[in-house]
């Protein structure tokens, strides 16, 4: 290969170096070559929507829009109220990107979160307790709406308790989860004492004597409250002198008033016998001359539990409970369908108040990180038994802050807590109160009948009120979401699973 010399740059000669070889031309030297990947053909330039500018007069032919003229622009003048009768506004930010994920807020077209708890903890969002009210006629969705609400909290570490499911309306959800439900009932084995001492009974006798006191106090007044609403809605009177005795009988049973070491454990029953054959000491501490005396004071009182150990508690919570609930499982429901089957609305009542105040027991040492949501069904049925039955569920509900549970009340119609007593009573004033214990309420469809009552007791709107009697009542899952001072027109949307495991017209569906 001939080299010729080149002068470089500053007088040097430079040789010039061969050209590289390709691939190509070294397999070419074997004679063979190497097959190619065909280029990718190239795609087609994209339409152009607006190929070309366009005057504001259109193009000047035919079928392209030309105008001779521009129309004219007509302008209002109005104040914001006017303004969102002629123009749909969109709404503002809506509530945080976190919890259940339950729908869509119709106004804005965003997805509707729920998270009570977290709302609570949110100072900019006007929620201070977790407490939620459901309201809706029946077949407008609520046990959908509940049972969504249950399965999509699971991931954010909510467990849910069911104190009382009257139609067998989530068993199908425990099942799914792998849970049984426990069935309470006449005829039935399954037992709840809704005087157990509960975990604050555990350990008893390692605890302090001022740890002692908390937790005796804690325990007496549960269980006072308790008898104080069943004595009630046997129509007896509750005074403090009726509460001085049960408070007696109390320490009496549970060997609280000698000093013992351990708490034993009461029954409704044992309390009633213990009136109906009392101690001398017991005589001595309620301040009776003598037992005629006694006997002659607390008439009315043995009377009542009497009628309940003998009808609606017995057997079902007249004894020791042999319900073990595991705590770790995604739910725990207690069934109440074959007591509700009998017809007794009353015997049903009572039996909320019992479960009622045995979940709260279950509850009062929960762990902070052993999240609740506690589900009280058909609440109407305890709140109309009497004053002292709506003071056990108040009592109930106030303590969710506290334990960090969220309290979910379901209701037919708004009215409904007010059947506790007459108007202007001092038992519906306090049903009514029952409602400022809960900044989260969900409307769903009612009747034109209830709409004057809705906007008196939730203070709506005619505008809001047509949303519940109108708008929700077109379609299952619609609801007014009142989350503290704020508004959000909400459709609960279900997954194929969730309609399977929501559907509650199995009984009417074969007739069809």
């Amino acid at each position: 290969m001939a080299a010729t010399k080149t002068r470089a740059r500053g007088g040097r000669s430079k040789t010039p170096q061969p050209s590289s070889r390709t691939i190509d031309d070294l397999l070419s030297d074997f004679g063979t070559t190497m097959p190619r990947k065909e280029a990718p053909v190239a795609d087609p330039p994209a339409e152009k929507l607006f190929p070309g500018s366009v005057k504001p007069n259109g193009v000047r032919r035919m079928g392209h829009g030309w105008a001779a003229t521009m129309p004219p622009l007509a302008g209002y003048q109005m104040t914001s109220e006017e303004t969102p009768v002629l123009w749909p506004l969109i709404s503002g930010d809506g509530l945080p990107p976190w919890g259940a994920e339950m729908g869509y807020d119709v106004l804005s077209g965003g997805k509707f979160y729920c998270d009570p708890m977290g709302w609570v903890l949110d100072d900019s969002i006007p929620v201070t307790n977790p407490n939620i009210f459901i309201f809706g006629k029946p077949g407008r969705g609520k046990s959908a709406t509940v049972k969504a609400f249950m399965l999509r909290m699971i991931r954010y570490g909510y467990r849910s308790l069911v104190l009382g499911d009257v139609k067998d309306e989530y068993e199908d959800l425990a099942r799914f989860l792998g849970v049984d439900p426990f069935r309470i009932g006449p005829g039935l084995a399954g037992r709840i004492n809704p005087l157990d001492l509960g975990p604050l009974g555990v350990d008893w006798d390692k605890q302090t004597r001022e740890e002692q006191h908390r937790r005796a106090n804690v325990i007496f007044n549960r269980w006072l409250f308790l008898i104080r609403g069943l004595i009630g809605s046997q129509g007896v009177t509750f005074t403090p002198t009726e509460e001085r005795v049960i408070n007696k009988v109390l320490r009496h049973l549970t060997g609280w008033s000698v000093g013992a070491s351990r708490l034993k454990p009461v029954t409704i029953p044992q309390v009633w016998a213990a009136l109906d054959s009392p101690t001398k000491d017991l005589v001595a501490d309620c301040r009776y001359a003598t037992e005629q005396d006694f006997y002659d004071g607390t008439r009315p009182l043995r009377d009542a539990l009497g009628a309940l150990c003998e009808g609606s508690l017995q057997g079902m919570f007249d004894t020791e409970s042999t319900f073990n609930p595991d705590w770790r499982a995604p739910i725990q429901t207690l069934s109440l369908r074959s007591l509700h089957e009998t017809g007794n609305k009353v015997a049903v009542g009572i039996a909320l108040m019992c479960l009622n105040s045995w979940g709260q027991g279950m509850r009062e040492t929960a762990s902070a990180g052993d999240r609740r949501i506690v589900l009280r069904d058909e609440a109407w049925l305890q709140t109309r038994l009497s004053l002292d039955a709506v003071m056990a569920l108040d009592a109930n509900l106030r303590l969710s802050r506290t334990e960090g549970d969220i309290q979910l009340v379901t209701y037919h119609k708004p009215s409904d807590p007010l059947s506790a007593g007459d108007e202007g009573s001092q038992a519906a004033q306090i049903a009514k109160d029952l409602l400022n214990l809960s900044d989260v309420r969900i409307l769903m469809g009612q009747d034109e009948s209830v709409a004057d009552e809705l906007g008196r007791l939730m203070g709506l709107s005619e505008m809001q009120q047509s949303v519940i009697t109108n708008w929700a009542m077109q379609e299952k899952g619609r609801a007014l979401w009142m989350v503290g001072d704020q508004r959000y027109k909400v459709q609960t949307l279900l997954t194929p699973l969730e309609r399977r495991l929501t559907y509650t017209n199995d009984a009417i569906d074969p007739a069809l």
